[in-house]
């Protein structure tokens, strides 16, 4: 049995990994509220008390735009904060497993992004979380680089809820079309992130579901999946919204590791999403 420690575990992924990880572990979460991970000496100390041989790292300052406008904050959460969480875990011998995202890349790509593409953010956010991970390289031989994109679950402020909502509340919704990547559901990045450790491996891996669509794709299949077909979804630029934080147009993931690696093969996001819409209210 693994002693298993979730940082930002009151967080959307974190309450799905609590979940995943409680088959045969003894998990512990944490939150902001129990250590802040920007300062050094309580976070080390207080992983050090704890002494977990697994740290899953979900914490993070995850507003795209909002780090454009805090960047100190969003340097200290996702870059400083990281190191400090794979100082404590170098302390105790942990694996660390680190929640990276598709935004370290600039989407200029034509095909679906492999692990060893070289990064180029095109934002704070995708800056600052590329900053922990050069980090935990630098510190730690016994870590998880666990890229993904484009997060929705029960437990947290999500695109599909807001589609949703829109569709409750309006006849027409603009959604961008020039922007393409995978919608992953929670639940089943965690169960990956869950079999990745029990596998022990270590190095970066692409995890989404499988497939690619558009923004406007998305909130298309979520107003269908609600029995709102009558709302009006209109395609617009990214030019059109005038958002602080650039994002990059294709960032698709090429997973071949995780199917090769670890036998993994993430089911299709349609899939994926209609699961979510069985089970959200529940």
């Amino acid at each position: 049995m693994k002693k298993v420690l979730i940082l930002g575990a009151q967080g959307m992924l974190g309450h799905d990994l609590l979940t995943a990880f409680a088959d045969g572990n003894d998990v512990v979460g944490w939150d902001v509220g129990n250590v802040d991970i920007t300062r050094q000496g309580v976070t080390r100390k207080a992983i050090k008390e704890l002494s977990p041989s697994v740290v899953v790292n979900a914490a993070g300052y995850t507003d795209v735009d909002g780090c454009e406008k805090e960047i100190h904050k969003a340097l200290a959460v996702n870059g400083e904060g990281s190191k400090n969480v794979a100082k404590g875990c170098r302390d105790v011998g942990a694996k660390l497993v680190y929640i990276s995202t598709d935004y370290i890349f600039d989407g200029d790509r034509k095909r679906p992004y492999r692990e060893d593409d070289s990064p180029n953010p095109l934002n704070i956010y995708g800056e600052s979380k590329l900053m922990g991970e050069r980090y935990i390289e630098e510190l730690l031989d016994d870590y998880l680089i666990v890229r993904t994109q484009w997060l929705y679950g029960k437990h947290g402020r999500n695109f599909v809820e807001t589609i949703v909502t829109l569709a409750n509340e309006r006849d027409s919704i603009e959604v961008v079309h020039d922007q393409v990547g995978c919608p992953t559901y929670t639940v089943d990045l965690s169960g990956a992130i869950a079999a990745l450790v029990a596998k022990d491996l270590r190095g970066v891996f692409n995890v989404s579901n499988n497939g690619s669509c558009s923004w406007y794709d998305f909130a298309v299949e979520i107003v269908r999946l609600a029995g709102a077909s009558e709302v009006n979804i209109i395609p617009v630029s990214s030019k059109d919204l005038s958002r602080p934080a650039r994002r990059p147009r294709y960032s698709v993931f090429n997973c071949q590791r995780l199917r090769r690696e670890a036998g993994i093969e993430m089911r299709p996001w349609q899939g994926a999403l209609h699961d979510y819409f069985v089970h959200r209210k529940g």
